[in-house]
């Protein structure tokens, strides 16, 4: 096997080429003047079982290089390519919500299923969708990081209490802390913009000596992660602990993180930053490893 390190995140790609036995090769990669792609990859791949790692996050360069490693690896006579990609851009858009809009999550499901064997991600944003086959037709594994985060709090964070800050967050909040083996709960948010939320609070009085953590699968502007830990605060807990799956992270998402209500924020490592403190490779080696038994046989 051999595993192509497309999007800079060698971290990731060398804990997974060694959970894989796999070698990790990084692609010659520049740009021409006119900003054209050049690539180049060394090595013999004829025959060869090859994965292709990105993270997709601020997709739209690195989703036309995966396009052309793919065409160049079945070129050179690879036996198969999938892509693994932590995070999975172009979820957003799964209906039209006005008259004339692409819908651009089926477009590009198209355009990966046309490239590769097989896809691996971790918690794609289904929102509408059921699952991923609606809209990719190759085999895919959508894997969850729930088990993952909270064998990290039980570790890591003594008398937690999970909490959702939504209803979208329920099954997130539960799963958690399930494996946390502690309490959670939901609250309810009204968005009135893209960067305009509010979070209602219950009772919390019962749970002043508990540690909040808040848990999310995208931390983006960050906005609902600090209006439930104000809440929280002002309801008399103490500052939360955050932890998202995926670091997207908007134009100034980090500054309003860093709040007196948020005693840390921190994510797994589906796409690369200073925050990443959950190893997602245990998550994703056995899955691709099946994944590509499945697609040989």
């Amino acid at each position: 096997m051999k595993l192509i390190c497309a999007d800079g995140h060698l971290e990731l790609a060398n804990s997974l080429g060694k959970l894989l036995n796999a070698e990790v090769i990084t692609p010659e990669h520049r740009l021409f003047p006119d900003g054209e792609h050049y690539y180049r990859l060394d090595g013999d791949f004829f025959n060869e079982d090859v994965v292709l790692l990105s993270h997709l996050h601020q997709p739209n360069e690195k989703a036309i290089g995966l396009l052309f490693l793919a065409g160049h690896l079945r070129d050179v006579g690879a036996r198969s390519v999938g892509l693994v990609a932590p995070y999975l851009a172009y979820m957003r858009q799964d209906i039209r919500f006005k008259e004339g809009e692409c819908i651009t999550s089926r477009y590009f499901a198209g355009l990966i299923s046309n490239a590769f064997n097989y896809l691996v991600t971790i918690d794609p944003h289904l929102h509408r969708y059921h699952s991923l086959n609606e809209i990719y037709r190759i085999p895919n594994r959508a894997l969850h990081a729930t088990n993952l985060i909270g064998e990290y709090i039980k570790r890591m964070i003594p008398n937690a209490l999970i909490i959702g800050p939504d209803a979208e967050s329920a099954q997130w909040a539960e799963g958690v802390a399930e494996a946390a083996q502690c309490e959670f709960l939901v609250f309810e948010k009204t968005r009135k913009g893209d960067r305009d939320v509010s979070v209602a609070m219950p009772d919390l009085s019962c749970y002043a000596d508990a540690q909040p953590v808040l848990v999310d699968d995208i931390i983006s502007t960050g906005r609902t992660l600090v209006e439930t830990a104000e809440g929280l605060v002002e309801a008399g807990l103490r500052p939360a602990i955050c932890i998202g799956v995926h670091p997207v992270l908007a134009e100034g998402a980090e500054i309003t993180l860093n709040n007196p209500a948020i005693a840390n924020w921190l994510s797994c490592n589906t796409i690369p930053h200073a925050s990443n403190a959950i190893d997602v490779s245990y998550l994703l080696a056995p899955a691709i490893a099946a994944m590509m038994a499945e697609i040989i046989l």
